[in-house]
């Protein structure tokens, strides 16, 4: 319970700090990423070392390890295309190639879309066009993409950090 409890203050910590800090930023997806990233990673070094401290649940731990790696083989090729959304999610978020707020132009199924970028998630992409539609790309297709961008929104040092 004490590891846990302390986990569970670690996680409240981190999201009232990004809370603070997300007032003051124009795009928040950086910041939103590393904070749910912090808060699981608190949860899972609370977990650790709890199972450090016990000698049953050590050695279930070596048995485990073997059982997760053949587990993780067969949900990478499962769900090969959602992690390719994720890693380039994670691409896009980083490098930001494309922020939020820029006017772009892209290939759909539909033709040539030119739209407003409103959300870069570590997922999808939502862009708003002309029409006030609303198109969802999933990241995969926007890192492996060509996209024009055409009009870029003005950045200020505070801006690109996130």
């Amino acid at each position: 319970m004490v590891f846990i409890g302390l986990a569970t203050v670690l996680a409240a910590v981190i999201r009232k700090s990004a809370r603070r800090v997300e007032s003051r930023l124009s795009d928040t997806t950086g910041l939103r990423f590393a904070s749910a990233f912090a808060q699981v990673l608190s949860y899972l070094v609370g977990f650790i070392l709890y199972a450090h401290l016990v000698p049953a649940l050590r050695a279930l731990g070596t048995a485990l390890l073997a059982g997760v790696s053949v587990v993780s083989v067969v949900l990478g090729l499962a769900a090969q295309s959602t992690l390719g959304n994720l890693v380039a999610g994670l691409s896009l978020v980083l490098y930001r190639p494309i922020p939020v707020g820029d006017n772009v132009q892209l290939n759909s199924p539909k033709g040539l879309v030119t739209a407003t970028v409103e959300v870069v998630s570590l997922g999808y992409t939502v862009l708003r066009d002309a029409e006030e539609h609303e198109v969802i790309v999933p990241n995969s297709v926007m890192a492996s993409s060509v996209v024009i961008r055409l009009e870029q929104t003005s950045r200020s040092p505070d801006a690109t950090v996130g």
